[in-house]
C-alpha cells in the first residue's frame, strides 16, 4: 500500500513524498507559493498527515520530482514516516514482530539507558 507525506516550510514550500515499504521513499510532488498551498489542501482532503520541518523541507524540495529520496536522508525520512503512522493510529506491516523483541532487550526496559 502506498502512502504520501508531507513536508511544509513555513506555509511556503511543500515535498510530497510516496513510500510503499518496498522501495525508497520519492518524491512525489513539490512547489511553493499557489502550488505548495494545492498540495497542502490535497493532502488534507484525503488525510495525509503533514509535518512542519523547514529544513528539510528545503533539502527535499533540491531533488526532482520522481526521484528516490538519496540514501543519506533514510534516517531523517524514517522519523518523517513514523510520525506519520503514528499521527494515523497506524503501525507499519511487522511493526508487532519488532516490538516484541525489544520488549525482551535490557535497554530497553534499563531505566539507566543502554547496559
Amino acid at each position: 500500500m502506498n502512502r504520501t507525506y508531507h513536508q511544509v516550510r513555513d506555509n511556503e514550500i511543500a515535498v510530497a513524498l510516496q513510500y510503499d515499504g518496498n522501495t525508497a521513499p520519492r518524491i512525489t510532488a513539490k512547489g511553493s507559493e499557489a502550488l505548495a498551498r494545492q498540495i497542502l489542501a490535497q493532502a488534507e482532503r484525503h488525510g495525509i498527515p503533514l509535518r512542519q520541518d523547514p529544513e528539510m523541507a528545503s533539502i527535499l524540495a533540491q531533488i526532482p520530482v520522481g526521484d528516490e529520496v538519496p540514501e543519506n536522508l533514510y534516517r531523517a525520512i524514517a522519523e518523517i514516516i513514523a510520525f506519520a503512522y503514528l499521527v494515523s493510529g497506524k503501525r507499519p506491516p511487522g511493526f508487532e514482530d519488532v516490538a516484541e523483541g525489544l520488549v525482551d532487550s535490557p535497554i530497553a526496559l534499563s531505566p539507566q539507558g543502554p547496559t
